[in-house]
């Protein structure tokens, strides 16, 4: 075994030369927008707006019916009455706001 010390790969000079580049990296440049890696996401009943090129269109977890037991188990807790209730709270309280934190 040797008794080389290795320097943590934060306190390289590699790492350091790359925090003090504040550069813009063009293929990371998107202009804002919705493009193929960020796209738009609507809310429930929304119509999508025409995708450019036949982009597909991505819907989400809300814009099905959802049932208190499903979204108490879809938070990670057993479906016991109490659970359920609270999801069923949740679900009149926020609506699809309760589904999209959970299930996005």
């Amino acid at each position: 075994m040797t008794d080389e010390i290795h320097q943590p790969l934060e306190e390289t000079p590699e790492v350091a030369d790359a925090i003090e580049d504040d550069v813009a990296v063009d293929a990371f440049m998107t202009g804002g927008g919705p493009d193929s890696e960020t796209p738009e996401f609507l809310a429930p009943g929304d119509e999508p707006a025409e995708q450019p090129g036949g982009e597909p269109t991505y819907r989400t977890g809300a814009e099905q019916p959802w049932d208190p037991e499903d979204l108490a188990v879809a938070e990670g807790r057993d479906p016991t009455p109490e659970n359920v209730e609270r999801a069923r709270e949740e679900l009149e309280r926020d609506g699809a706001a309760a589904i999209e934190r959970t299930v996005p």
